[in-house]
């Protein structure tokens, strides 16, 4: 007997149907009311530097007074503080003068102000105003069909194919930047922020990740005999949250330098992984194509090749120069390497928007093996626990065409295309 399934009914689509309908239109309705409220602040910022150009009844004032006026005026009328809407003023200026095209795409609605965002941050470096046009006809057509999340390592790569100066001048400089700071919190807590190198950076949270995995293990399984901060396990303890477990584990490495709980983690040899792109020819000197690190975008030449000497193995990524679609990784045996080639292919969990890292995703057939699927990267993706249910436990269906493209059919009829991060993020962009 057929299992009742309440999206099949009439009344349960039409109501579903006219919700998402309307979630969408409001959706583009506020996306315009963004742009017209970025040009508003624009205009707010212009009053101000002609103010600032006028005489003033008090010499000693600061140049800057009128825009913190404005600012404050604005801020007393919309409830908000004035170094805010002063932020906002600026980041509205460079949306509207600089990035024409992203601000049209938002009053269309094709975009929301968080992709706006993400591709002016991106391309705020681009100085010249074509090469900057030819960036945003790029990175637009991306912009409308992923997530802000998804967008952000793309847009940085699109971008630095139209910057000015090397990846490897620009890297020296910000590494200058880069330093440790903490910020206050309420309730006896604060913030420690960290700028550095995005490989080491990456590397540290990798690491602090597979230790709290560890930790985590030990502390649902107390029969092991672990000591837990010097206390005997409890065999109801009040559980902690990887979150929880990874701020904790960075805190006991920066004090004492190994974890504090959990002895298996700290036996452990563990050591972070990250994935690096890197282009054959840049090896070989033939090509200054930059290499990118994974969740990031492009990484500078001498850190690739201080990663490159240190690596224990290598994987091949053949790439199809006319689809731009992740074809083969060929690495120990056939089963091991598709599941490589499946990680460095997808990146993270391949429903759309979602970021998880494949680290934490499980490999799933697309036809059911139990249905004669194959155990091929064709009929195979990544996707989390979360993603995974989701497809075997409710009316969501996917396909995958041959290029990696997965077709998500939501129970309404509904289809969302979601593709690999490589070819996301390699495709070549207009000049």
């Amino acid at each position: 007997m057929k299992a009742f399934d309440e999206s099949e009914t009439p009344r349960y689509r039409e109501r579903l149907t006219t919700l998402v309908d309307g979630l969408v239109d409001r959706r583009r309705q506020i996306a315009k009311l963004q742009a017209e409220e970025a040009e508003l602040l624009r205009d707010a910022q212009r009053l101000a530097l002609e103010r600032m150009d006028e005489p003033s009844a008090f010499p000693d004032r600061p140049g800057d007074i009128p825009l913190r006026s404005i600012a404050a005026e604005i801020g007393a009328a919309t409830i908000q503080s004035d170094r805010t809407v002063q932020t906002h003023m600026s980041d509205a200026a460079i949306l509207v003068e600089r990035f024409p095209a992203t601000l049209a795409a938002l009053s269309a609605g094709r975009i929301s102000r968080a992709h706006a965002s993400v591709i002016t941050d991106a391309g705020l470096a681009i100085a010249d105003d074509d090469a900057r046009a030819a960036y945003e006809a790029a990175v637009l057509p991306l912009a409308a069909t992923e997530t802000a999340g998804r967008l952000r390592p793309a847009a940085r790569r699109l971008a630095d194919q139209f910057q000015p100066l090397s990846l490897d001048e620009r890297h020296r400089a910000a590494r200058r930047d880069r330093r440790l700071w903490t910020t206050a919190l309420d309730d006896g807590m604060a913030e420690l922020g960290l700028i550095a190198p995005a490989d080491i950076i990456h590397g540290i949270y990798d690491r602090a990740t597979q230790f709290a995995a560890s930790i985590l293990d030990a502390e649902r399984h107390p029969d092991t005999g672990d000591q837990l901060n010097g206390l005997e396990a409890d065999p109801m303890p009040d559980r902690r949250s990887l979150d929880q477990v990874r701020a904790d584990v960075a805190c006991d490495l920066l004090l004492t330098g190994q974890p504090a709980t959990a002895a298996q983690a700290s036996a452990s040899p563990v050591r972070a992984r990250i994935q690096v792109t890197i282009p054959v020819r840049f090896l070989i000197g033939e090509d200054d194509e930059p290499a990118y690190l994974a969740g990031y975008g492009p990484i500078d030449a001498a850190t690739v090749r201080w990663l490159a000497a240190d690596a224990p193995g290598w994987d091949r990524l053949f790439i199809d120069p006319d689809t731009s679609a992740l074809q083969l990784v060929d690495r120990y045996r056939p089963t091991e390497a598709q599941r490589r080639m499946l990680k460095a292919r997808d990146e993270h969990c391949r429903f759309p928007g979602c970021r998880q890292p494949t680290d934490r995703c499980d490999i799933d057939h697309t036809i059911a093996r139990a249905h004669d699927g194959p155990t091929t990267v064709c009929n195979l993706g990544c996707f989390c626990r979360r993603h995974h249910m989701l497809k075997h436990h409710s009316a969501w269906r996917v396909g995958q065409r041959p290029d990696g493209v997965l077709e998500w059919t939501s129970p309404l009829g509904r289809v969302y295309e979601d593709r690999p991060a490589r070819t996301l993020t390699f495709a070549p962009a207009p000049f």
